[in-house]
């Protein structure tokens, strides 16, 4: 658990995958093919205290969906990026704008395409219903499903890790 939180206290960037992530990886459409999901209040909660913690957000996910992009511009998401089926280049990108290291990063995916990022990672993360090739890998495995916890989790442990109340936080921000 030291190696853990010793990892966690490194952290300046946390990226984050969206479907079994953010959601709980339900695909739920009308007949007309627009895609709706589904999200977690407390784990935006979580986003929201990391934010202003100081912390880097950032989603990358594969598909295009609208309403991620409402629940990212809503959360303040510091880089978003949809549409994006490999993912490592664009997180090599975002780590060279912000002059950070993987060493910097957390990761949290839930499956084989997240894998050649959690690989790199210097906090890789998964939530408790990840598929095994992605647990045995992660440092991380979050005692919450998808869209159910797992970011929050997440997010306060780095704050705890870091010396940081999540409490604290909301308190001071209640306040302006």
């Amino acid at each position: 658990m030291n190696e853990l939180k010793t990892k966690a206290q490194n952290i300046k960037l946390m990226a984050f995958d969206v479907d079994g992530v953010f959601t709980d990886g339900s695909l739920t459409f009308d007949e007309n093919g627009k895609e709706y999901k589904t999200f977690n209040a407390k784990d935006g909660q979580g986003i929201v205290c990391v934010e202003k913690a100081g912390l880097i957000t950032v989603i990358i996910t594969a598909r295009e969906n609208g309403t991620v992009a409402h629940r990212a511009k809503n959360l303040g998401i510091t880089e978003f990026h949809q549409g994006i089926k490999y993912k490592l280049p664009i997180l090599d990108e975002i780590i060279r704008k912000y002059n950070l290291s993987y060493e910097n990063v957390s990761y949290m995916g839930d499956d084989l395409p997240d894998i050649c990022i959690l690989e790199k990672a210097g906090l890789s993360c998964c939530p408790a219903d990840a598929i095994d090739e992605v647990k045995t890998i992660c440092n991380f495995v979050s005692t919450k499903n998808g869209g159910r916890g797992a970011i929050r989790e997440l997010c306060d442990f780095i704050l705890h890790s870091q010396g940081i109340e999540p409490l604290d936080i909301v308190k001071k921000f209640q306040k302006k």
